[in-house]
């Protein structure tokens, strides 16, 4: 009686409350407007993330908890949580004098504090606060601590909710939130966590269960304590007898049932997805937690995912998705030493329509699972990208020809060539190594001149060296710029450097798909967009991401560049044995880096851009005399490793949808030129050589 006495002394003001509350003159001082919080929790739920067909890829949350209303529960469970809990729940106030009384009693006899006097509606309050904290480990234990001010202040709340809320909605509230252990909150995630079902069809002896749990869901564990469960449950029983919500005959048939668990693991997270989508999941987070669509702070961003409830509705079609796993996962081993990743991306949209790699999402290294998205730059759950070597060239001709310069544009391009001199946004670069740096060209019969044409479907490295010097670095960066391509997929400045042009500066497959997506719409550049629509499992709908679209270089220029790399997937370009099994018009170019140490082919149709790469996962594998699916290779060229995973992905995705052609311009080929060696009347030597090396 004295702790009683102490605490109104502190302070405390208990109003008259269903009859039988404690007075004082005043009802709860400085809480007269308690905090919405309170009285419509921001509980945390499970967010769902669907496919472009409506099928869930994912439910994630950081608490599994499905928010119901008072009809949506078992009126059996909510009988059996006040019935043990509270069960002058109905008829006292805020607090329960005679509960009071009774634990000081009980408490006094036995010479311990065993027996509490928490109304539901204190413990609602508590468990509100425990919400609120989060994930913040401190604040969770400031929200557990038993002191004076503490009890009175959550006393306070309860007082003011008690006036404010009626008993339903407190006890609905409850349900929705307390924790039913093996990380489920709510009544509905602790049915399907135990039983395998819905709440509204537990039986007596499993909604019991349920209730008995509360008190304690370490020691009540069903699943490591089931002796121990049995005996609260039947506790429980009683307590529901004893309050007339159930009959005898049903407490009898109750307490003869086994416990008849059926548990359901949680199935939380990026890990759960199917058919290789884990990774676009977790590239959804990290869009959600980024993008300012989604709140003006980091701390905001990360709120709105960790509280959840959320339908997000994204961008990638389950069809392509299969093709590009398929690819992926046929023609490299989970088990080889070199991975494979592949992003498809629609034209003229940006949406992403499919993101694999051969390496699983997971945690378990011993199965080569990972959680790197190898399509994506680091800020975005990737890795710091892989040089993506000749697929680059397409952007230094893009600036080219958008700066003026003829698709017939010649240059000597001899075998070798020093890097020379050239301009960049700030200055000049010149080559002051010594002895200088020399670029070479992949094989000792490429020497030209060539055309642009020509160049791009032989690969000449030299032929775009010489194309770089003359529009400067500067050009190049800035159409790198528009297209997408701000940084390293590091998040490192792009380097003005002439080896810009033989793709030395790491890229991610989704960077370098967007940028072959724009090269097949014409010129119209679209930012990635992963996300369609949010709704709230309320049915309101969230604010995404706006499609930002911009026409980035001339209908001209587009045509241009659809013939020449057009060129590369026909007669002697590096890609030539690439056709699709219809034949269909296509557009691409292949990629290998330093050392062989990355393969790339990026290419498209009108509908479809696709980019895939191939090399070791951290960077390091040199692809020469490897065995790469079974088959052995002496080196691996964009052509040979990444180009035929691109063929059957496009194979796959475009079955059945209609052909279109790409806007072609008419470029002519190089003049024939007499041969000076020839003795007789022949008709002369093409500048073309007879075949080209796989670059």
């Amino acid at each position: 009686m004295s702790v009683v006495s102490g605490v109104l002394l502190a302070g405390l003001a208990l109003p008259v409350a269903g009859g039988i509350g404690l007075t004082a003159k005043s009802a709860a001082e400085g809480f007269d407007d308690i905090p919405d919080d309170f009285k419509t929790p921001p509980l945390t739920q499970a967010t769902q993330i669907f496919d472009a067909k409506g099928g869930l890829i994912a439910k994630v949350y950081e608490r599994d908890r499905t928010v119901l209303t008072a009809d949506q529960m078992s009126p059996l469970m909510r009988h059996a949580q006040v019935d043990i809990e509270d069960a002058r729940f109905y008829e006292h106030g805020a607090v329960d004098l005679k509960g009071v009384l009774r634990a000081l009693g009980k408490n006094a006899e036995s010479g311990t504090a065993s027996q509490g006097a928490s109304t539901l509606t204190q413990q609602y309050v508590k468990n509100v606060n425990v919400e609120k904290a989060g994930d913040d480990k401190d604040a969770v234990q400031e929200a557990q601590r038993k002191t004076l001010g503490r009890k009175i202040q959550e006393l306070k709340v309860a007082i003011k909710l008690d006036e404010e809320l009626s008993k339903d909605q407190i006890l609905t509230n409850y349900l929705n939130i307390t924790f039913y252990g093996h990380q489920a909150y709510g009544v509905e995630a602790a049915s399907q966590r135990y039983f395998s079902k819905s709440n509204k069809d537990l039986t007596v002896a499993e909604a019991a269960t349920l209730a008995g749990i509360v008190q304690n869901p370490s020691q009540y564990d069903p699943v490591r304590y089931p002796d121990n469960t049995v005996k609260r449950r039947n506790v429980v029983i009683d307590k529901m007898v004893e309050n007339k919500h159930i009959t005898a005959d049903q407490a009898k048939e109750a307490k003869a049932a086994p416990l008849g668990l059926k548990v359901k693991d949680p199935q939380n997270g990026c890990i759960t997805a199917k058919a290789g989508m884990g990774f676009f999941c977790d590239y959804v987070r990290h869009v959600v937690k980024q993008d300012p669509a989604f709140g003006k702070s980091a701390e905001e961003r990360k709120k709105l995912w960790d509280t959840g409830g959320l339908n997000i509705y994204t961008t990638l079609d389950p069809d392509k998705q299969a093709a590009a796993q398929n690819a992926v996962s046929t023609n490299v081993k989970v088990t080889d030493t070199v991975s494979a990743a592949a992003t498809m991306v629609e034209p003229g949209t940006g949406k992403i329509l499919a993101m694999a790699q051969t390496r699983p999402y997971g945690l378990v290294t011993e199965k080569n699972q990972t959680v790197v998205n190898l399509n994506v730059d680091l800020a975005m759950g990737g890795g710091n990208g892989f040089q993506p070597g000749s697929t680059f060239k397409p952007i230094v001709a893009a600036a080219a020809l958008e700066a003026g310069l003829s698709p017939t544009q010649e240059y000597k391009s001899p075998n070798k060539l020093e890097y020379p001199t050239m301009k960049t946004c700030e200055g000049t670069w010149k080559n002051e190594a010594r002895p200088k740096t020399v670029v070479p060209n992949e094989s000792a019969d490429e020497k030209g001149p060539y055309q642009l044409k020509e160049a791009m479907a032989r690969s000449v490295n030299t032929y775009f060296v010489q194309m770089e010097q003359e529009i400067g670095l500067c050009a190049v960066k800035q159409m790198a710029n528009k297209l997408g391509i701000t940084t390293k997929a590091s998040g490192k400045p792009l380097e003005e450097v002439p080896a810009m042009a033989l793709g030395v500066e790491e890229m991610s497959p989704l960077t370098m798909a967007n940028v072959y997506a724009t090269f097949a719409a014409e010129g119209t550049h679209c930012a990635p967009v992963a996300i369609s629509k949010i709704t709230t499992v309320e049915g309101k709908d969230v604010p995404v991401p706006a499609g930002h679209c911009e026409k980035v270089f001339s209908e001209d220029t587009a045509e241009a560049l659809n013939t020449v790399l057009n060129g590369v997937t026909e007669n002697k370009g590096t890609g030539a044995a690439l056709h699709l099994k219809d034949d269909r018009q296509i557009a691409g170019k292949t990629g290998t880096s330093d050392h062989k140490k990355a393969a790339w082919f990026s290419g498209y149709t009108p509908q479809l851009a696709t980019s895939v790469w191939l090399g070791g996962p951290a960077g390091g594998v040199e692809m020469r005399d490897i065995t790469i699916n079974g088959q052995y290779y002496p080196e691996v060229f964009g052509a040979t490793g990444p180009g035929p995973i691109w063929r059957d992905a496009m194979d796959q995705a475009l079955r059945g949808t209609p052909e279109q052609s790409l806007p072609m311009a008419d470029i002519p080929d190089p003049v024939v030129k007499p041969d000076p060696s020839s003795t007789g009347t022949g008709t002369g030597t093409p500048t073309t050589a007879p075949s080209g090396p796989q670059h």
